[in-house]
């Protein structure tokens, strides 16, 4: 096995909704049902969550959860992710959003083993949209990629899309990576977003931008990851 760390960043600050990896799910805060899914194919010793705050720190400490205090300036979850390897170096590094109670295990599984495969490139996954509501959601990031499934572009806008700007096809992202050591390091060497990134609030759009190919891998369409009220109300529904 490579050598790798699974971590879970967790921002307090949600401009949606404050304090999200705290809100309880059925009993279940939200960080601790994310660390559950993980922990399914990934060692509790392979998990760490990283975040900016200490209500968050002190739960996992409760959850006996590996956690590490990063900065609240990060831009975005890969910074955080990013901080983290300049204090505990691997080969390879998986992210799975803390706002994803209910993603599935052989979702990151799969990752886990694409990454062993291809241990150099950074990864991402997707699957088909199958709503029109989706489908058209601000808040749904859409992939569009090439034949042999390198990323060409990440928009929370329609895409692809055509002249009667009708649903035909659809991939939405899903939140589960895998970033070489290398890779982050150039990432969070830029101090601030890059255009498109920040003019879509995609990260992997940095990527793109600055040279890095992301390869796309097919996923299941169980996760959900909770940026709304709305998610949260579906989230809930589904873990009853």
């Amino acid at each position: 096995m490579l050598d790798f760390l699974l971590v879970i960043p967790a921002r307090y600050k949600s401009k949606r909704l404050p304090g999200k990896p705290l809100i309880n799910l059925k009993g279940i805060p939200m960080i601790v049902r994310t660390y559950n899914q993980c922990k399914k194919v990934v060692d509790h010793s392979k998990i760490l969550v990283a975040t900016d705050d200490k209500k968050i720190l002190n739960l996992c400490k409760k959850n006996n959860i590996n956690v590490m205090m990063t900065s609240n300036k990060c831009l975005t979850g890969t910074d955080r992710v990013a901080e983290v390897a300049k204090k505990i170096k691997k080969k390879f590094y998986i992210n799975v959003q803390g706002d994803e109670p209910i993603c599935n295990p052989s979702d990151i599984k799969k990752i886990i083993r694409t990454a062993r495969k291809y241990p150099n490139k950074v990864i991402n996954g997707f699957t088909e949209i199958k709503d029109k509501n989706m489908f058209n959601s601000p808040h749904v990031p859409k992939v569009i990629f090439r034949k042999d499934g390198n990323l060409i572009y990440m928009s929370r806008a329609p895409i692809p899309s055509n002249k009667k700007k009708s649903f035909t096809k659809g991939w939405r992202q899903v939140c589960i990576y895998s970033f070489p050591y290398k890779s982050l390091k150039v990432f969070s060497n830029l101090k601030k977003k890059t255009t498109l990134e920040r003019i879509e609030d995609i990260e992997l759009n940095r990527f793109i931008e600055i040279g890095h190919e992301v390869k796309m891998i097919e996923m299941s369409n169980r996760s959900v990851a909770v940026d709304t009220m709305d998610d949260l109300k579906k989230v809930i529904k589904l873990i009853k």
